[in-house]
């Protein structure tokens, strides 16, 4: 298969595509603002009734007619575009693919960046997230506003927190758990003494460079060198992709700390100027402060630290720790966390309709992922079905390693208001690394939005059938040897993430739960139809509490979902027939923790022989409180063979 960098095959058919939605947008962007202004959130709401001077009311009395008379103004040249846009969508390809030139030319020299591929101790973390950027209009139905501030915003906090230096630190004391490293396996030393980890950091793709020395993080003094004193304070700063890291020689306290972080990054500024701080931005790490804070409080760069001193600083680091759960019968960690996870590999988006939106959102992606897909689903009567298509599927991909294939395919099942959108399903093809024998080393991610409404369980049945049909021939086209030698790749993962708009306690669902799908992909949030796992928590807030001071920002959104009563508050729940739909704020007891519509599902067949995919963590995420009604999920599987690393 061959890669989409452009919509169209021919400059000419591009340029007629975009001289045709230039004489629509006029006339799309006032009716959006038209409807708009009789649209206002809740927060809104509050402003204007904290504002006795406010003149909402004359000036919507005023702007209308105004905004009427330029609509019928521009309403001909847009009919005049529609005319010319709608036949080129027949030739217009199902998605795009951008990448940062850099990592394009070392993916197309063989993927020696990749590195020597060896599967003991590799892992890899995916996130899925709904952001909700429709149209203006359309998102103030959920609540929402602002789609292009929101848009940028959404990019940056998801590049901000999986970015961030990651601070690991290891005690010698088998009995102190104050200071928890939980989210990476550690072995011991053959010397005895500390703490060793191994893990996919050391593997991963160099996506920014190589890299450079810097000054320690947060000035808790320079970076160690081999062979330095044992006092001096470790650092270290690597390319966005790639993590080199560094280990300190054991504290007199016995404790270790190890930092791997990116490159920082300039400060960015948007066309309109510099970008104001965004309410309920607290977690956003936008310069990376908290993390380096953090390590400046456990930083002993005097070679002293004494016992006391050792105590206040792990205390610093107890109650977040805390926050990560090990259920005995999962056997992986699971927490609710302000950030997205540090060195994310695999984001998969839905709902970025909005094409100003979406490319803001990729604007700020390409920061941290050097490949992204976007733009994916197709328009008017192309490839779907009978019916029009006025928006894409909303699909949006974005990875750490080079794609290799990627295919799109539409539901042709849509009912509704869901059968103007072109939802689908998105298969990629990425390559994670090479073997000693020159063999690729690949993995299948898989991106989808289901059917959305009510009642319609036997359109998601069947859209969940054909997502399996379609994988497995996406699977069984991309499998042929590659390269000079012919050799087969091998396969290390196989990933589905996505809104499939049902949960797994809800009556009404019972169909969707019992699918085939789950045969085939394993749920780590559920033990079986109709039970999530205690510590699963919903994945759709209630719309009319995404602006209250409780949830306003990351943190407080956290403790909330950490809290059952608060759950309760600001979840929606599963329904069943003999109940209305949740409503914000009911206190009966309900079944769950909420309606987990988001999904991440990984498969153990077809997967190379001796190969294992174990979860690592799972993580219900509130970095994006205020921006999207729903809560992102992310999920780290690590890779293992049944024989021990020497």
């Amino acid at each position: 298969m061959v890669l989409h960098t452009a919509q169209f095959s021919s400059s000419l058919l591009g340029f007629l595509n975009g001289l045709s939605w230039g004489l629509v947008f006029p006339c799309y962007w006032l009716l959006d603002r038209l409807l708009a202004s009789f649209l206002s959130t809740s927060q809104e709401k509050r402003r204007r009734s904290q504002d006795p001077c406010s003149f909402l009311a004359l000036c919507v009395l005023v702007s209308t007619p105004l905004y009427l008379l330029f609509i019928l103004a521009a309403l001909p040249l847009a009919l005049l575009g529609f005319l010319l846009w709608a036949p080129l969508q027949a030739a217009r390809r199902p998605y795009v693919y951008s990448h940062r030139r850099a990592e394009a030319r070392r993916a197309e020299q063989g993927g020696g960046s990749l590195g020597e591929w060896r599967p003991q101790g590799r892992s890899f973390c995916f996130c899925s997230a709904n952001a909700c950027l429709l149209p203006d209009s359309l998102a103030r139905f959920n609540n929402l506003s602002d789609t292009q501030g929101r848009a940028r915003e959404v990019g940056r906090r998801i590049r901000n927190g999986a970015s961030r230096p990651q601070i690991k630190i290891y005690i010698d004391s088998p009995t102190n758990t104050s200071i928890s490293a939980a989210s990476f396996s550690s072995l011991v030393q053959p010397g005895g003494g500390g703490f060793r980890r191994t893990s996919s950091l050391d593997h991963r793709p160099d996506s920014n460079g190589e890299a450079e020395p810097r000054e320690g993080a947060g000035g808790a003094g320079p970076q160690a060198e081999e062979g330095g004193p044992p006092g001096d304070c470790p650092g270290n700063a690597a390319g966005g992709g790639a993590q080199t890291q560094t280990e300190s020689p054991l504290q007199p306290a016995g404790v270790q700390i190890s930092i791997s972080a990116p490159e920082p990054e300039a400060p960015e500024e948007d066309a309109s100027g510099p970008r104001p701080a965004a309410e309920g931005d607290g977690a956003s790490l936008d310069s990376r402060t908290a993390s380096r804070e953090s390590l400046a409080r456990f930083h002993g760069c005097d070679g002293g630290v004494s016992n006391n001193t050792l105590s206040h600083r792990v205390s610093a680091f107890k109650k977040p720790a805390l926050r990560r759960r090990r259920h005995g019968d999962d056997g992986f960690d699971h927490e609710v966390s302000a950030f997205f996870p540090a060195n994310l590999d695999f984001l998969c988006l839905q709902e970025v309709f909005d094409k100003r939106a979406a490319a803001k959102l990729r604007r700020q992606l390409h920061r941290y992922f050097p490949f992204v897909l976007s733009d994916v689903g197709r328009y008017a009567w192309k490839g779907c079905c009978s019916r029009f298509k006025f928006l894409n599927s909303g699909l949006l991909l974005a990875s750490r390693y080079p794609v290799l294939d990627a295919d799109y395919q539409c539901y042709p099942n849509g009912r509704g208001t869901d059968a103007m959108v072109s939802k689908g399903a998105l298969f990629v093809k990425v390559q994670v690394g090479t073997s000693l024998q020159e063999q690729r080393i690949v993995g299948y991610v898989t991106c989808t939005h289901l059917h959305a409404i009510e009642g319609d369980a036997a359109v998601r049945c069947e859209q969940l059938d054909l997502l399996l049909e379609w994988g497995s021939e996406f699977r069984k086209a991309t499998s042929s040897p590659a390269g000079d030698k012919g050799l087969e790749d091998q396969v290390a993962f196989d990933v589905i993430l996505g809104d499939l708009n049902f949960d797994n306690c809800s009556s009404e669902d019972k169909l969707e739960q019992q699918h085939v799908l789950f045969t085939h992909y394993k749920d780590p949030c559920r033990m079986g139809p109709g039970e999530d796992k205690p510590w699963a928590l919903g994945t759709l807030l209630h719309p009319s509490g995404l602006y209250d001071e409780e949830v306003s920002s990351p943190e407080s959104l956290q403790k909330v979902m950490e809290n059952e009563e608060g759950r309760k508050e600001y979840l929606v729940y599963p329904t069943s027939k003999n109940q209305s739909s949740s409503q914000k704020g009911r206190k009966i007891p309900l079944k769950g923790n909420g309606r987990r519509i988001d999904y991440i599902l990984y498969s153990e067949e077809g997967l190379q022989q001796d190969w294992k995919v174990d979860v690592e963590e799972f993580s219900f995420i509130t970095q994006l409180a205020g921006l999207t009604d729903h809560l992102p999920v992310a999920m780290r599987l690590a890779i293992s063979t049944g024989e021990e690393e020497p």
